[in-house]
């Protein structure tokens, strides 16, 4: 078990799903610090209250780079670069608005976040996992945005762990595919399916036909494997993406 004692981290899209799920983790393992960022004040604030460890919230778009100008992470260990958005729909029926929508949650963010903790980690060390997607690395159809957003995010991950590496900053991403999490809603015919079935029939189903192990991960799973990456046991470990996926990549 990864020991977090007196570490102090950075997590974005803390709120819920994976962010909430790693937050929960790091604070049992001993955190001293989670530095919360999200976009719903109420949902965070909710969530952060249960944590048994100091807590920062920052209440905030992370494609905003003035959030970050004003943000405060002095100290700050690790960094968990989490926050994304999804959007399903052809490249011919794809709004600009949309396209540049998921791109300023799901890269600029990821960027401006990435600079914001590399600084923060400069001179001191550290070490950050940014969530990529299986989206990033298998083509299907309607997924252009989210897809080549998260692609983007692996490749800047492995060029800032190139550039970290001097200052003893490691840089890894995990590629989920399917998660439990509330990014589904914003899949044309989940909601309605979850509605009706419920959420766990849902879930099931999407995942029946597309992943080879026959389900799809749990929060906690991928929070389990962030930690690792975020850890001690991983100080070999830089410029990967960790492949989490149930086999849908194969």
């Amino acid at each position: 078990m990864q020991d977090f004692t007196g570490a102090n981290v950075l997590i974005t899209g803390a709120a819920s799903g994976i962010g909430a799920a790693t937050a929960t983790l790091l604070a049992s393992r001993g955190a001293k610090k989670l530095i919360l960022a999200d976009l719903s004040e109420e949902k965070l604030a909710d969530f952060a209250f249960s944590l048994p460890c100091e807590r920062q919230l920052m209440i905030g778009d992370v494609a905003d780079e003035q959030l970050w100008a004003d943000a405060d992470l002095t100290g700050v260990t690790h960094a968990v670069i989490n926050a994304g958005i999804g959007a399903a729909a052809p490249i011919d029926q794809l709004p600009f608005e949309e396209w540049r929508r998921v791109m300023s949650v799901n890269l600029d963010a990821a960027f401006l976040t990435l600079r914001a903790a590399m600084k923060a980690m400069r001179g001191s060390g550290g070490s950050i996992v940014v969530t990529a997607s299986a989206a990033g690395l298998k083509a299907e159809p309607g997924i252009a945005a989210y897809g080549a957003s998260k692609a983007a995010v692996i490749h800047l991950a492995r060029i800032a762990a190139k550039e970290g590496a001097s200052n003893g900053i490691r840089v890894n991403s995990i590629a989920p595919g399917g998660v439990e999490t509330p990014i589904w809603y914003g899949v044309p015919g989940f909601a309605e399916m979850a509605q009706e079935k419920g959420e766990e029939e849902a879930f099931r189903r999407m995942s029946a036909g597309a992943t080879p192990l026959g389900r799809f991960a749990r929060p906690g799973e991928i929070a389990e494997q962030i930690a690792f990456l975020l850890s001690d046991k991983a100080a070999f470990i830089t410029g990967t993406c960790l492949v989490s996926d149930g086999g849908y990549t194969l």
